[in-house]
């Protein structure tokens, strides 16, 4: 016959509960990696494993050789207790447990804490945390066993087997942070290092990045159209924030005067054009005095005033008409749109000359000169356009040398696409907007907006918000930037939001 089964007593029972539930809260704990969120976890279950009133718990640091604790139970404040101090000081440096009866009985016990609070201990348990080498990593504290009662051996034991495993989730969302930090470092020096090269847009990266993340935030209120279903979690925000600051980050690898190009001419260039119209000057008020001299040979010294007054009108007007067209070419080499009319007038002056020191005759503008004026909008060339444009490629090359987390692993795939168009017009893949992450697709709003609204830009002037608008909505329209996403944008008021949110 087979034996027939013993029913299981109440304190087994108990204690297999007990077992249970720190096996499932050892799996909550592995799968939390906040850790705000984790502590009070921990003290919770703690609290049910010895069923205690309150804990405690206090992590080591061991650069400071102190305990400190943002969750003691019945505390508002912060803790902070040197190695050896008090009870649980006490564990951290021996790694002995501390199971204590009677609170006023032992001398080990501080009772300020008691005075202060208005809370009376009677019990204490407390024992140590230790990481997989067995090295204490912080103490976990219970107060007053309910009942009535003393903690036990096997409150002991089952408070050892919590710390145990608290000590390794503790660890691994300290690492965790510092994963972060390191992250948040990472990402805030890049951002000088574009800074730097290009001054001009200083805070241009950290608005694009606050505006994007609020239009993602604006999702979870957006309930029809494609995307009311879309949600991003924190670490997709996260993820989404890295991309947003590090989106120009590829403008480290072109060159620094193309960069930072305020006007069509170089200031190099402009410099010498400058000095070749001086020496035009120069030539002018030569020519003017050889025919002085050649006037007077010819019609005498008595006709010398004649002479002077006919050359100084014509001097003058030879003057003012080389400052007009270098008032001209002033113009030109503005950051405008090249009115109508002037490639052709600038065609025209390419054939003016003027005599160097040699008597050899030299173009007073020079053909590189004219077709860097001839720019119809802006200041760069189609040439320095295109390197301009390859920030994006260095962007994507530079990001996907990054070891990314999982959770991050997309960041450089978002910033490659901002510049794409949903017409396939964009760059520097000319992409179908099938594959365009809506991420990126929000970055390209935000991105263009903060270049439009950009006070600080030399090379062109602030649009005011309800042009930047108008201006996006046309594109929107004509298909090259998402119409629903823009609409949100719009509809959440973005800017606003963002600016709100930024420090001063």
């Amino acid at each position: 016959m087979l034996p027939q089964s013993v029913p299981a007593s109440p304190n087994l029972s108990r204690r297999l509960a007990k077992l249970t539930s720190i096996l499932d809260v050892a799996k909550a704990m592995s799968a939390e990696r906040d850790l705000d969120l984790l502590l009070p976890l921990i003290l919770y279950e703690a609290t049910k494993v010895v069923e205690s009133d309150r804990c405690s718990l206090f992590i080591l640091d061991r650069e400071r050789e102190e305990l400190w604790s943002k969750v003691a139970q019945g505390s508002k404040n912060e803790i902070r207790l040197p190695m050896g101090s008090g009870i649980a000081g006490q564990v951290a440096q021996t790694g002995a447990v501390i199971n204590i009866p009677d609170a006023y009985a032992d001398s080990r016990f501080n009772s300020s804490f008691d005075i202060s609070s208005g809370y009376r201990t009677h019990t204490i348990l407390c024992v140590p945390m230790r990481d997989a080498n067995g090295d204490v990593t912080g103490v976990i504290q219970a107060l007053n066993k309910r009942g009535g009662i003393v903690f036990d051996a096997e409150d002991e034991e089952l408070l050892l087997a919590l710390g145990a495993q608290a000590a390794g989730a503790i660890e691994n969302a300290l690492l965790h942070e510092e994963i972060n930090r390191l992250f948040e470092g990472f990402v805030s020096a890049s951002v000088v290092a574009i800074e730097a090269r290009d001054p001009t847009t200083a805070g241009h990266s950290g608005r694009v990045a606050d505006l994007t993340v609020s239009l993602a935030q604006a999702l979870e209120h957006h309930t029809t159209g494609p995307y009311a279903q879309v949600r991003f979690s924190p670490v997709e925000l996260q993820e989404l924030r890295y991309a947003s600051l590090l989106h120009d980050f590829g403008k480290v690898g072109v060159r620094e005067n193309v960069l930072v190009k305020a006007e069509k001419l170089y200031p190099h260039e402009l410099d010498s054009l400058r000095a070749r119209f001086q020496l035009a000057r120069k030539d002018l008020q030569l020519q003017s005095s050889r025919r002085r001299l050649a006037s007077v040979e010819a019609r005498g010294l008595s006709a010398l005033p004649t002479i002077h007054q006919e050359e100084d009108a014509r001097l003058a007007t030879e003057l003012a008409q080389l400052d007009e067209v270098m008032g001209f070419l002033l113009t030109c080499n503005k950051p405008t749109v090249l009115a109508q009319g002037n490639f052709e007038r600038l065609l025209e002056l390419g054939k003016l000359t003027f005599t160097d020191a040699h008597d050899h005759g030299q173009p007073l503008l020079l053909p590189t000169e004219i077709q860097s004026l001839s720019i119809t909008r802006g200041t760069l060339s189609p040439e320095e356009r295109r390197e301009i444009e390859s920030h994006v490629d260095h962007t994507y090359r530079f990001l996907s040398q990054i070891p990314w987390t999982r959770a991050l692993r997309r960041v450089p795939e978002i910033a490659y696409a901002h510049h794409e168009k949903l017409d396939g017009t964009g760059y520097p893949r000319a992409i179908p907007d099938t594959t365009i992450p809506v991420q990126s697709r929000m970055m390209s709003i935000c991105d263009i907006y903060d270049a439009l609204t950009a006070s600080d830009r030399p090379y062109k002037k602030a649009v005011p918000h309800v042009l930047a608008l108008d201006i996006l909505k046309k594109e929107a329209s004509s298909g090259q930037l998402d119409p629903e996403l823009f609409s949100i944008f719009v509809g959440a008021e973005i800017p606003r939001r963002a600016l709100k949110k930024s420090p001063a």
